[in-house]
């Protein structure tokens, strides 16, 4: 969710008032010692290796488990698990200088009330817990129902338990302190310490830190809460897991969950994959209402662990040379073609290449030769991060396959929009996934005397055996019976695929984009059958594409255009083309045919922000924050990532989409050309909409990207307190107009009566003051006093101070 570098402030913060918090804390505000146990008095033992109940302390109501459980016939692990699921799931293990102690080892309960692990018949101490005080004595030990064993006195106190030393999982009831660390397992049924931690530091900030290898000192973090004020982490007994600010407010780490503890068993695991999970599992079939009895993740953070973009290679969650995917909450790790896992037991090593690379010392002659024996597996929608030596702009997709055939130091090529991307062997923190547009090309080399064509297909330049079926096929086709016959059947194939709606459109050179004709446009959207949008310019229809994306679109359509003006047309299209962002909008393609001007766009399930802003579904105060930073950077990219600078001119949240996981895109960019002349000078039209026009607009002053800047500064106001920027219906004339009234607050230092209908925000107006600062420097009626994207994305997340802004229409 958050992957900025600590202790840099971003908002992940939730707020509630002191009643909430006081709620929420009250399941375990009660003492620890009311726990109902089983003693285990001194003297007491267990034997690995047992096969019966004696090898085991269960808690009382027999839910949890301590004892010794066999893993992989390697040997026993001194445990704590779910004793009544057949999983039999592990939450804690003593982690000492031999993890695994073999068969006949014994744990036992001294009689100076000593908790050690002894190794088989040489009773050599390989564990042993540390009491908080070493003169206070331990009467006895238990396995209590929460899943913590103890050291407790006589009078029930507790001298050490499992919760306040765990391994890699948390269970309700259970809090973290500052300086408390989980270390993910380093694989399934590897108990060792992996790669991942996962701590809430002394300064308040809950951090993930990744490592090379497990024994690798050095560690770079990829998640953070960015808080600097956080003393705990708790997994309450309502299975919230949640972090405790100074203040006594909560910061949610994971979404709130309606899972029932009584019905379900609870878990959150730092993962050997580098993810937080919390997990649940049904404590009967009967409770289990359609889930099924096994663990299920309810969230993660990170959402999607393939996402990680670490600051270094090779600290992702699958090594060198292999991708990452991402399914069911769950990442595994895949090779391409031609690599295979150098240990299937651990597959975070990576992948090892089996043939001989390419080599560089050919002579000129035999070039070709040596070429040949190449070809590319191809991987759809991936690519790897931090590999990149080479970029080639403007190019076609066969270009960039030639280019890199015939480069002996490219090891694969990413195209995207018309941009190769070469890289060099060996890859790192690869990912596929729908999200990532584009084709991932890895070189390997052909199997020897191989007559069959490999996945992806040869480079049609490259394929000297393509000669041949030339002179086949001539033959044949100089029969005019052949030629008869083949002319129906590539007829017959074409109706049936275009019946299908397996539409095969053109690909323009140096793009992506498919340039679909009218008909085919028809049979995408069914006849233009669902609509699922309009406005000035159209409408947009729903449709659906069988070949190249494989997925819904939506379909746009104007109602007015300049027919004469096609060759603007298709510059914009070009460039719109061309851009390439998480949070923008993904074109598709166009189709371009005398009155018919379309464009086919990603299509986005969530629909637009206004619907989560004004609607009845409102989006939470973190989630709100996110998306306005998300839509920044994707504004950053347009004015400062492109060639030529892109001018949206109509930032709205009508215009700000989400997908499945509500992530924000921006789109309508860089379209206003597309309508009428006259239409980009009026209020209303394509250059901007009531409420989030710049002022320059209307006083024939040069327009810059400094008018986004305007537009986003209302639409953040809009973001910060989920009101409309023009409200007809407002009770008091002054809240009226947002950007008035939300000066006025912040002047006369009532921002909460701003927020005052957001319990969310109301416990955190400090941040709430920051926000609508920078929305207020946004709105500047001087263009030059208006800060650029960079700068409102830096002083949103928190790395430079946000300065006092005048007042906006003071210029």
């Amino acid at each position: 969710m958050i992957t900025y570098k600590p202790p840099m402030p971003y908002p992940l913060v939730i707020c509630v008032s002191l009643f909430l918090v006081s709620s929420l804390l009250q399941p375990f505000c009660t003492t620890t010692t009311a726990q109902t146990y089983k003693n285990v008095s001194k003297g007491d033992f267990l034997i690995a290796g047992q096969r019966d109940s004696s090898s085991f302390w269960a808690s009382p109501s027999g839910e949890f488990a301590f004892g010794f459980q066999a893993i992989r016939n390697a040997g026993f692990l001194l445990a704590i698990w779910f004793n009544k699921i057949p999983a039999r799931t592990i939450v804690w293990w003593a982690n000492g200088t031999e993890l695994l102690a073999p068969a006949g080892s014994k744990v036992q309960l001294t009689a100076d009330g000593q908790l050690v692990l002894l190794k088989g018949t040489t009773g050599e101490k390989i564990w042993q817990a540390e009491p908080s005080d070493n003169r206070v004595f331990v009467s006895h030990a238990a396995m209590l129902d929460t899943g913590s064993f103890v050291l407790a006195t006589a009078g029930s106190e507790y001298l050490w338990e499992t919760f306040t030393s765990p391994t890699d999982t948390l269970l309700p009831s259970q809090t973290m302190v500052q300086r408390t660390t989980l270390v993910a397992r380093h694989g399934e049924t590897n108990y060792s310490d992996g790669r991942f931690t996962f701590t809430l530091q002394g300064d308040g900030n809950l951090v993930a830190y990744a490592k090379h290898t497990a024994l690798d000192s050095v560690m770079d973090y990829y998640w953070a809460s960015s808080t600097n004020n956080a003393t705990k982490l708790i997994f309450n007994t309502s299975g919230s897991i949640y972090l405790e600010v100074m203040d006594g407010s909560i910061i949610n780490v994971l979404p709130s969950n309606a899972v029932s503890m009584q019905d379900f068993y609870h878990r959150g695991i730092l993962e050997y994959d580098g993810a937080f999970r919390h997990y649940v599992y049904p404590k009967s079939t009967s409770s289990a209402a359609g889930r099924p009895m096994a663990w299920t993740c309810l969230s993660a953070v990170p959402p999607n662990i393939c996402r990680l973009y670490p600051p270094d290679r090779g600290l992702g969650p699958c090594g060198f040379n292999s991708y990452c995917s991402y399914q069911d909450q769950k990442s595994s790790c895949h090779c391409p073609e031609g690599f295979s896992f150098i240990d299937p037991n651990d597959r975070s090593r990576g992948c090892q290449q089996n043939f001989v690379s390419q080599s560089c010392t050919e002579p000129s002659s035999d070039t070709d030769k040596e070429t040949d024996r190449f070809y590319f597996y191809d991987i759809p929608n991936g690519d790897w991060h931090l590999n990149d030596y080479e970029w080639i702009h403007n190019v076609t997709e066969d270009f960039c396959r030639r280019n890199c055939l015939a480069d002996c130091f490219c090891g694969a090529a990413t195209y995207t929009n018309g941009d190769c991307h070469k890289k060099m062997l060996p890859l790192s923190n690869g990912r596929t996934e729908s999200g990532v547009y584009g084709i991932t090309m890895v070189k390997t080399r052909k199997a020897r005397n191989s007559t069959l064509q490999p996945p992806g297909g040869y480079p049609k330049s490259e394929n000297k055996d393509l000669s041949t079926l030339i002179i086949i096929g001539a033959v044949l086709l100089g029969s005019s019976v052949f030629l008869n016959i083949f002319s129906l059947q590539v007829m017959a194939v074409r109706f049936v695929k275009r019946k299908r709606r397996n539409i095969q459109p053109l690909v323009l050179p140096g793009m992506d984009l498919q340039c679909f004709t009218y008909e085919e446009i028809k049979i995408v959207t069914d006849e233009f059958k669902e609509e699922i949008g309009s406005g000035s310019f159209g409408r947009v229809f729903k449709g659906f594409l069988a070949s190249g994306v494989g997925n819904y679109v939506a379909v746009k359509t104007f109602n007015s255009m300049v027919a004469e003006r096609e060759q603007e047309f298709n510059a914009e299209v070009s460039a719109i083309g061309r851009t390439n962002h998480r949070n923008l909008i993904k074109l598709i393609g166009f189709c371009n045919e005398k009155q018919h001007r379309l464009l086919v766009y990603e299509f986005m399930s969530n629909g637009s922000l206004s619907n989560f802003l004004f609607g009845d579904s409102r989006i939470n105060w973190y989630d709100r924050i996110q998306i306005a930073l998300e839509i920044a950077r994707g504004l950053l990219y347009l004015h400062e990532g492109c060639s030529t600078p892109i001018i949206h001119c109509d930032i709205k949240p009508q215009n700000i989409l989400l997908d499945d996981s509500f992530t924000a895109k921006i789109s309508d960019f860089g379209l206003a050309k597309l309508l009428k002349i006259e239409q980009s000078r009026t209020m209303t039209g394509i250059r901007g909409t009531k409420g989030y026009v710049a002022p320059e607009w209307f006083r024939s002053k040069p327009i810059t990207i400094k008018v986004d800047v305007y537009s986003y500064g209302i639409l953040f106001l809009e973001i910060i307190c989920s009101r409309k920027c023009f409200d007809t219906e407002a009770e008091d004339e002054h809240k009226m107009v947002l950007a008035d009234w939300a000066y006025d607050c912040y002047v006369e230092r009532k921002l909460d009566q701003l927020m005052k209908d957001d319990k969310e925000a109301m416990e955190y107006l400090e941040r709430v003051e920051k926000y609508v600062k920078i929305a207020i420097w946004c709105i500047q009626e001087n263009p030059a006093q208006r800060p650029p994207m960079d700068r409102v994305i830096q002083m949103i997340e928190g790395s430079i101070e946000v300065p006092i802004p005048p007042d906006p229409s003071s210029s």
